[in-house]
């Protein structure tokens, strides 16, 4: 990929170029500065020669799907010299990255919060006629600012419309079809190749609540030497592995959740209230508080408490010893 400087300015001098903040199969991925609106942006920039190109297809599904909260808005996409640029409303964390910072286990608490808004941006991305086709930890991003404790979608360079917009039709059922998305989350039907229908996103996104919950998935850590043996030795493991068996240990609204998705038919509309209630349930026995405080909120205050501990104790001229506790003389 040709270079990308930092500072260069693109969108006809708009958008001004600054730090790297991730990559991906298009490229890459760049925190910008809207000189318009005077705003932080996210900037993705793809290589015009790629083989796969994905962000003019991504981009249409966001204009697409712009009424749609929880969805970043397309603020441009134009091609540039060697690049096609897409830049969009600059948004916090994934899903992933936040699961690694809280030691890379969620809180029941914490996870029936997120699922619940989870399942609603799916299901709002199905009811404009697209299926998103890579539902993962690292496609769901937190909010900045005022909107930090709201969950975003994004990453539809896979996406695929399963209706025709003009005639509602459903598209045909379909087998043989190669694997779309990231095999760890991917449903059985994926893996057998058979065409993905709103269902499969909504198994996916069960794999990502025992994910969060358990920290790993069985089929996680398979090393093979090519990616066509790793996909088999993955399906295998799922296929071999029953539901029951991947919820032991976890609130049955889980095991219920998948029994669900795994009976719905290729064209069914599924019911997401219907599993947004079995996972409100399970909140409401065990007594939680739909607070949106969630795992990292605490440590953040947490450690925001530490910092100001270290500053009293520097501006004090006290240092504490290396478990943190003041020493005994400075200790009331």
């Amino acid at each position: 990929m040709a270079t990308v400087l930092k500072d260069q300015c693109v969108g006809k001098g708009r958008f001004q170029i600054g730090a790297k903040i991730g990559s991906g199969s298009f490229g890459e991925i760049f925190v910008g500065f809207d000189t318009v609106q005077q705003t932080t942006v996210g900037i993705k920039i793809e290589p015009r020669g790629s083989r796969q190109p994905q962000l003019l297809t991504e981009s249409q599904v966001y204009n697409g799907l712009a009424s749609v909260r929880g969805v970043p808005k397309v603020v441009f996409y134009g091609s540039e010299g060697d690049f096609n640029i897409l830049v969009m409303d600059l948004l916090g964390p994934s899903l992933e990255r936040l699961y690694k910072h809280c030691g890379r286990k969620m809180s029941l608490k914490t996870v029936i919060m997120l699922a619940d808004q989870i399942i609603t941006r799916i299901e709002a991305v199905h009811s404009q006629g697209v299926l998103h086709r890579d539902i993962k930890p690292d496609n769901f991003l937190m909010g900045l600012g005022s909107n930090a404790n709201l969950v975003y979608l994004i990453d539809f360079g896979l996406a695929k419309r399963y209706r025709d917009p003009v005639t509602h039709a459903h598209i045909p059922y379909r087998e043989n079809k190669p694997l779309t998305g990231t095999a760890r989350y991917a449903s059985v039907n994926t893996h057998l190749g058979i065409e993905q229908s709103r269902r499969d996103d909504l198994e996916a996104a069960g794999y990502l609540f025992v994910y969060l919950l358990r920290g790993s998935l069985p089929w996680q850590g398979i090393k093979e030497p090519t990616r066509k043996l790793r996909y088999e030795k993955i399906s295998e493991c799922k296929l071999n592995t029953s539901i029951e068996t991947l919820c032991t240990g976890l609130p049955p609204e889980l095991l219920r959740y998948f029994q669900y998705c795994r009976a719905l038919d290729f064209d069914d509309d599924p019911n997401y209230n219907h599993l947004r209630k079995l996972l409100r349930q399970r909140f409401v026995m065990e007594k939680l508080q739909w607070d949106y405080i969630y795992d990292w909120t605490i440590l953040k205050y947490h450690a925001a408490i530490r910092h100001q501990e270290r500053r009293r104790q520097d501006q004090e001229g006290r240092a504490p010893d290396a478990s943190g506790t003041p020493p005994a003389n400075a200790r009331q």
